[in-house]
């Protein structure tokens, strides 16, 4: 949110822009300020209907006033903040996520002047990249939930089998279907992770990563360590899911020249002479699930 803010005042030269993400279907918080000369916009809940941006929640679409405190278009339950903070042409986008709204970006002179097309391309190029990002997060935390879950129930599947020499995890080896669904879970949360700007999230998912790759491998049949750099192995990650160098450049957002670089380095890291040799060797060294 703060960048998309940032990235507004500079594509269009507004002096402010605020905005926030909804706590709820109905009500919004704004948290973030850029060029305000007052702190009376901060922490300001916003219902839906009322206002401008409860306005452009309640529609669905951006709204904008020439005049604030003198519109006839919206209602004026925050005439006194934006007074406080001097503003008067306003403009609300909504952040809309699988048809949902999830926050508003504004953006505000403080002089009555018409906001053109190209202060609200700006607008809402901003809120697109605010809408990928929030995407994106949703996305994490629903692979990070089932790869908890995955590996709480199929974790040790092969430790437990019993058999004697079994090797590094049957469910592993023989394919189970659960274990293919961890192994896409793996593969997609190592997708993702670089397009995390969350520190915190990001570490989260990469750890969740590292359990699910040695869920279920037996520690005493583990080869001797090999280190793979994070994208050796986000590249192993894809391919072990059967993609190609196009697609796995495609989900992880490289070149497939850099893809066969990667490929190429951690087959010699891991003394493999083939894709597949990799991706079994990657398993049996923990790296993989």
């Amino acid at each position: 949110m703060r960048a998309a803010l940032l990235g507004l005042r500079r594509a269009t030269g507004l002096p402010v822009a605020f905005g926030g993400l909804l706590s709820d279907p109905h009500r919004l918080r704004i948290a973030e300020l850029t060029g305000a000369a007052s702190h009376a916009l901060r922490g300001l809940a916003i219902s839906a209907g009322t206002g401008l941006g409860g306005k452009s929640i309640a529609l669905s679409r951006p709204c904008a006033v020439t005049d604030y405190p003198a519109s006839r278009h919206i209602s004026h339950e925050y005439d006194g903040p934006v007074a406080a903070e001097g503003l008067r042409a306003v403009l609300a986008v909504p952040v809309v996520v699988r048809r949902r709204v999830r926050g508003v970006l504004y953006g505000a002179l403080r002089e009555p002047l018409a906001l053109g097309d190209r202060t609200f391309d700006a607008a809402m190029a901003a809120a697109r990249d605010v809408e990928q990002a929030l995407a994106v997060r949703d996305e994490v935390e629903r692979l990070l939930v089932t790869a908890r879950g995955r590996g709480r129930s199929d974790g040790g599947a092969g430790a437990s089998s019993g058999a004697p020499g079994a090797g590094v995890g049957v469910g592993r080896e023989h394919g189970s279907d659960a274990w293919e669904e961890v192994r896409e879970a793996h593969g997609e949360l190592r997708a993702l992770a670089p397009r995390i700007v969350d520190p915190a999230l990001r570490a989260e998912l990469l750890a969740v990563c590292g359990r699910l790759a040695t869920a279920g491998t037996a520690p005493a049949r583990r080869l001797p360590e090999v280190t793979l750099a994070p994208r050796e192995v986000d590249v192993l990650a894809c391919v072990a899911t059967g993609a190609t160098n196009g697609t796995a450049a495609l989900r992880l957002g490289l070149k497939p020249e850099t893809v066969k670089g990667y490929l190429r380095s951690a087959m010699r890291k891991l003394g493999a002479s083939t894709r597949m040799e990799a991706v079994v060797a990657a398993r049996r060294a923990g790296l993989l699930p």
